[in-house]
């Protein structure tokens, strides 16, 4: 398994949660402040091709801060888009976790089970 990056926000309740399942089942991941280090374009056109449902899956439809936006994200070509979401990380579902071939959106317990038992099985061969 390549690095975990894990993209939060301190605050956030199911960043805490999930931080705190990787640090107690030893998981070493890069943290990252999602508002003061957000993800570059590139890095979001990254997360975009590991995503089932496209941009709809890493964007908080239901934050007050896309609300305020009173736009149609359809309407927006992708590069629009995505320096939207790298001006205003806000935009952004949390927590985002990734290794470069696996992206976790949101407290996601099944799929960062996943994550704990590769990386149990990785130091068990090591």
């Amino acid at each position: 398994m390549k690095h975990l990056t894990f993209y939060s926000y301190p605050s956030c309740t199911s960043c805490r949660k999930a931080k705190h399942l990787l640090k107690t089942q030893n998981v070493d991941f890069q943290e990252r402040h999602l508002f003061r280090d957000p993800p570059t374009i590139d890095e979001l056109k990254d997360l975009l091709r590991l995503t089932t449902e496209g941009i709809d899956e890493i964007l908080a439809t239901r934050s007050q801060t896309y609300k305020d936006l009173k736009i149609d994200v359809n309407e927006l070509s992708l590069s629009e888009l995505l320096k939207l979401i790298n001006q205003d990380p806000k935009l952004l579902r949390r927590p985002i976790i990734t290794d470069g071939q696996q992206l976790i959106v949101g407290y996601n317990l099944h799929e960062l089970s996943k994550v704990v038992k590769k990386k149990a099985v990785q130091r068990s061969v090591s």
